[in-house]
């Protein structure tokens, strides 16, 4: 009975124990499940998530370029693309060589891609490859668990369907930088592009958007299963232009080959309609990567296709600045309308001689025969006694020599120099220097752009400033109303009696570009002539009857023509510059007036839709009668 007894009490402590063990274990399992299920569920289910769920933000669609009547000049298009997210591959470096065996990358893009993975965080996709075809990517897609971290994509890519047309106005999208990046860790998305030149880059920021964001199940092996949301963020807002692009391609074809451009206004409100720069480039190279070989093409051109022309090509302007050394010399009383000045063909100042264009001399003119004839004597006389410093003052208010308000970050504006200007660099200003400057020569430097601006405002009296947009996201900007601009505070009889000179340079007979005269029924053209040196001509050469044609290309002189149309209603402005054209009567004359008729022929400040076509022939607008009833006198 002991014994019964005795084992069984030492069952009941067993059982006790092991009832004990077994209640501490469920304890603790209770209590690990409760710190599972209760207190961490929430980053457990999130982790769990994170594992099934793959989510990533995406670049907004960029927002387009569109040109006055609505055509497409920047706009966007799908690419498929291949992505590679660091954090999701233990070897990155393996993954790209299996990448590669499948859709080969050249040397330089496996370093583009390594420099990307070790500038931005792990989590941010890189891109791999762009333009994917079908192939591609159903290779790619059979060897997802060979190729970890690896996603295909559809994006945007920028598309420019008119190529190099609007390249110089529009300019170009690239990738950002390290320092962009820094900036705005955004810019490190993939596919994401910022301007950099031209419109794309003063707009920038209106034209990137807000960001989006795609979810994507995936499975253990981070094989995509589906994508299971997608939100696009906001695109970029559509900014319109003041450009006419029917008549930016008329303009280039007129320029042909020629290393020109040309610039066309709206002279009541200062609208772009046409900036053309020949030869151009193709703006969409700058999208995926210049190659070396193209980049050594571009900059090698003597006739530089890279550089906008006309808002940054640096001129003298010639003759085409005698009308603002009339008006500077009428202001300051140096000069009265009917007083008339004697051309013997030269002009003494001390020991030297400053020749005419026209050797025999003009003989007695008034101002608005000096214009006529582009009398250099006339000018020299005027600007020696206006001087230097009212000839740039003139000049100021004339857009030359100051910056004008246009989006274009490349624009430059030129040099109308000083007295104070030249001694700053340590030389004093001499009276010849100013005789020079009343033809335009000298140390002026002004774009094409500037001299159009000029034109516009000698048409109208009023200060207009050129500009590319008219509206940003729907809403109109500022300075689509002829009044939206301040009068010059100039005499209208002084600004009549230059732009009657202007009339008789095209329309009378003994002007200097009869040639340039319109062809439309009953619409005038009024123009001034330019021809600038780019290197000096010495006596003996004039002596021994030297000809400009028979110089190397690039030396011979620029071409210039400025002008407005129609006479009696001025509307458009124009500017063109022939580089190295010899004589701007008979190279940059014929080119203004294809490009005028065609203007008014198209007439697009007066049209909602562009015409279907340019009816040969056809007559705009009311008929315009020269002033007077024989002409200006």
């Amino acid at each position: 009975m002991k014994r019964e007894a005795k084992r069984t009490g030492v069952f009941t402590r067993r059982a006790l124990l092991l009832a004990a063990g077994q209640m501490g274990a469920l304890g603790l399992l209770g209590t690990k499940l409760y710190q599972v299920q209760v207190v961490e569920g929430a980053r457990y289910a999130t982790l769990a998530e994170t594992n099934r769920v793959s989510t990533r933000l995406i670049a907004a669609p960029r927002g387009r370029l569109l040109d006055r009547f609505g055509e497409t000049v920047a706009g966007n298009r799908s690419n498929w693309r291949a992505l590679l997210v660091a954090e999701q591959t233990a070897d990155v470096g393996g993954t790209l060589d299996n990448f590669s065996r499948i859709v080969p990358l050249a040397d330089h893009e496996r370093a583009r891609i390594d420099r990307e993975v070790r500038r931005h965080r792990r989590f941010i996709p890189v891109v791999v490859r762009d333009f994917l075809t079908w192939e591609d990517m159903a290779r790619i897609e059979v060897n997802a668990p060979d190729l970890p971290g690896i996603l295909v994509d559809v994006g945007t890519t920028r598309l420019y369907p008119l190529g190099s047309t609007l390249a110089h106005v529009v300019g170009y999208v690239a990738p950002p930088n390290e320092d962009d990046v820094a900036e705005d860790p955004m810019l490190a998305l993939p596919g994401l592009r910022i301007g950099r030149a031209g419109v794309e880059k003063y707009h920038d920021l209106a034209l990137r958007g807000r960001a989006g964001a795609v979810q994507f199940e995936v499975n253990a092996v981070g094989r995509l299963i589906r994508e299971m949301d997608r939100q696009e963020g906001s695109q970029g807002q559509d900014i319109a232009l003041t450009i006419d692009a029917g008549l930016q391609k008329s303009v280039l074809e007129r320029l042909g080959e020629e290393s020109a451009s040309a610039v066309v206004l709206d002279c009541r409100n200062g609208e772009v309609l046409a900036m053309a720069t020949n030869p151009s480039f193709d703006p969409s190279v700058f999208n995926s990567g210049v190659s070396q070989a193209q980049w050594i093409e571009w900059t090698s051109n003597r006739r530089a296709p890279l550089i906008n022309k006309a808002a940054a090509g640096l001129y003298a302007p010639g003759s085409t600045y005698k009308m603002v050394v009339a008006l500077a010399g009428l202001e300051a009383g140096a000069i009265s309308q009917g007083e008339r000045l004697n051309c013997p063909g030269y002009l003494d100042l001390g020991d030297t001689r400053f020749h005419c264009w026209n050797k025999g001399g003009h003989g007695m003119l008034d101002l608005r025969g000096a214009l006529k004839n582009s009398c250099d004597v006339f000018f020299y006389e005027v600007a020696r006694r206006t001087g230097i410093d009212r000839l740039a003052t003139m000049s100021n208010r004339f857009g030359l020599g100051v910056r004008l308000d246009i989006e274009l970050p490349g624009a430059r504006k030129g040099l109308v120099p000083t007295r104070g200007w030249r001694l700053a660099q340590g030389k004093a200003w001499n009276l010849g220097d100013t005789v020079v400057h009343g033809i335009g020569q000298g140390f002026l430097q002004l774009t094409p752009l500037s001299l159009a601006v000029m034109a516009a405002r000698l048409a109208t009296g009023r200060a207009v400033q050129p500009h590319l947009t008219r509206t940003v996201g729907g809403v109109l900007q500022k300075g689509a109303r002829p009044e939206d601009w301040p009068q010059l505070g100039l005499p209208e009889r002084d600004l009549r009696a230059v732009r009657e000179g202007m009339w008789q340079v095209v329309n009378e007979p003994g002007g200097t570009a009869p040639v340039a005269r319109l062809t439309i029924p009953g619409v005038q053209m009024a123009g001034k002539t330019g021809s600038t040196q780019v290197r000096r001509v010495s006596r003996e050469q004039r002596e021994r009857g030297f000809k400009s044609e028979n110089l190397p290309w690039e030396f011979r002189p620029h071409a210039l023509f400025v002008a407005f149309a129609p006479y009696d209603a001025p509307r458009y402005a124009l500017s063109v510059v022939v580089e190295h054209g010899n004589a701007g009567a008979a190279t940059a004359g014929p080119v203004a007036r294809d490009i005028m008729t065609n203007v008014l022929t198209r007439d697009p400040v007066g049209r909602r839709e562009p015409p279907a076509r340019v009816a040969e022939g056809a007559t705009p607008g009311p008929a315009a009668a020269p002033p007077g009833r024989d002409g200006p006198r």
